[in-house]
């Protein structure tokens, strides 16, 4: 049976490894097993999956997944922890080690090649700092990925989640819906890290869609909805100036892709940056 870790373990292994958390990298280790065991389940995970987790710290969550039945391809960036994670699990969950490899990468530079197994689900403990460019890029280097779940920052999580006409909706609301349906599952309680945060965290389901949004290409439509949202306020019209070239052919594209150019970007869902996107394609 796997032994997860719990507060004193978590602060052991940092002691041993003179592991001081750092705000740089985002380092806040959950040290509640009831906790890793929810996220787990949460995460629906089980044998026929090959999981990859960002940021694995300590260990905490990689026992729990382990314990559930999948490999585990587990990248960490700081190479005290990447080099001690495989003897934490051999000591912990001799029966789970060998279903588990760990790279020492930065995961926002992982490439397919980079890893052995071609993983199906993510799930993960990101940093706040980088939490949605990491999802986006996962979403779009790895096709293999269907599902994950990750705990981010609870403001982030809510921008992941919105819909069109939320005051928070904007970028990574509507790049997140290119790849798929996000939503916000559960709220995590602060007392469960360490060290403890001074934000609220919760956790945020993925599930990558079966057809694709539109054949527009990816960059073009990310290239609209940052211009859309670099300038909240003003009229998509005005918004999309720069990047069409001219109000007057940001209007001619907004009115060929049958969106209103006084309509402001909040309102408008993936599907209407995908016209204007192939209306600027034509």
């Amino acid at each position: 049976m796997t032994d997860l870790l719990g507060p004193a373990e978590i602060r052991g292994l940092a002691a041993e490894l003179d592991v001081r958390p750092t705000k740089k990298l985002g380092q806040n280790f959950v040290h509640d097993p009831n906790t890793v065991r929810r996220i787990v389940e949460l995460a629906g995970v089980g044998a026929e999956d090959v999981v990859l987790e960002v940021g694995p710290g300590l260990g905490s969550l990689t026992l729990g997944l382990l314990a559930a039945g999948p490999r585990v391809v587990a990248v960490e960036i700081d190479r005290k922890l990447a080099e001690r994670l495989p003897r934490t699990v051999a000591e912990r969950g001799a029966e789970v080690a060998d279903r588990l490899t760990v790279i020492e990468a930065d995961a926002m530079r992982i490439k397919v090649a980079d890893l052995p197994l071609a993983p199906t689900t993510v799930v993960a403990n990101l940093p706040y700092n980088v939490a949605v460019p990491v999802v986006l890029h996962l979403l779009a280097e790895f096709p293999s990925l269907v599902r994950g779940l990750v705990m981010v920052q609870t403001e982030v999580a809510d921008r992941m989640a919105a819909g069109p006409g939320s005051r928070i909706y904007g970028i990574p609301s509507v790049k997140l819906a290119w790849y798929g349906r996000a939503r916000k599952v559960a709220a995590v309680p602060r007392a469960v890290f360490w060290p403890v945060p001074n934000v609220d965290s919760a956790l945020v389901s993925f599930e990558r869609a079966t057809e694709a949004v539109s054949t527009v290409d990816r960059k073009v439509l990310f290239a609209v909805v940052d211009a859309a949202f670099s300038q909240r306020r003003k009229t998509l019209r005005a918004a999309l100036a720069t990047w069409a070239g001219s109000a007057e052919r940001a209007g001619e594209l907004l009115v060929a892709a049958g969106v209103d150019p006084k309509t402001r970007g909040e309102q408008l869902d993936v599907h209407d940056f995908a016209r204007i996107a192939a209306a600027a394609a034509n």
